[in-house]
């Protein structure tokens, strides 16, 4: 949860957001198997509070008696406080750019540099792909399973704002770390 923010609105939204987001993953979980829940426990980690954008990722994991392992899911959320919304990853680039296609090529890029087993030969995000910011990179990742074997973890993808500079929304958030400070 925020707290002793100026904008107590905002901090209503960010708080409620963060709560919904915590229930739907719990509910995932409980869900999405046929037997007991052994064990959950949850975390959060800000990744970036700096330049009027919070930026963090909640994870929760849960055990179910008999699994092979556990699961966890990470849902991460970036709020633009000067604009006083939370974004979508296509609220960070210019309207009409490619990023969707840039995006998915640089983190190509990355797959075959680190070696990264994959299941499918190319990797394409989606247009609202998982995503949050660190400082002045903007972190692309993918849920367990999603391209990978479990083993591999989270696949994450950190891509600096200045290589992707010419697309970026200079009025929204990616636009305001990549001012040089």
């Amino acid at each position: 949860m925020v707290f002793d923010m100026r904008d107590q609105l905002m901090e209503a939204f960010i708080n409620q957001s963060i709560m919904y987001e915590t229930q739907h993953m719990i509910n995932k979980q409980i869900n999405d198997m046929p037997t007991s829940l052994a064990e959950m426990d949850g975390s959060f980690e800000i990744k970036n509070n700096q330049r009027d954008i919070l930026s963090l990722s909640l994870s929760n994991y849960a055990y179910h008696d008999q699994a092979a392992h556990g699961m966890t899911y990470i849902i991460s959320l970036t709020f633009d406080l000067q604009q006083r919304k939370r974004c979508n990853l296509s609220d960070l680039f210019k309207s009409g750019s490619n990023y969707v296609e840039r995006l998915s090529d640089l983190i190509n890029g990355q797959i075959l540099q680190r070696d990264i087993p994959t299941f499918d030969d190319q990797v394409d995000i989606q247009p609202e792909q998982d995503f949050y910011i660190a400082d002045k990179s903007l972190v692309i990742y993918f849920q367990l399973y999603e391209i990978t074997p479990y083993v591999f973890g989270f696949p994450m993808f950190p891509i600096s704002v200045y290589t992707i500079e010419d697309i970026i929304d200079k009025n929204g958030p990616l636009g305001r770390m990549a001012v040089h400070q």
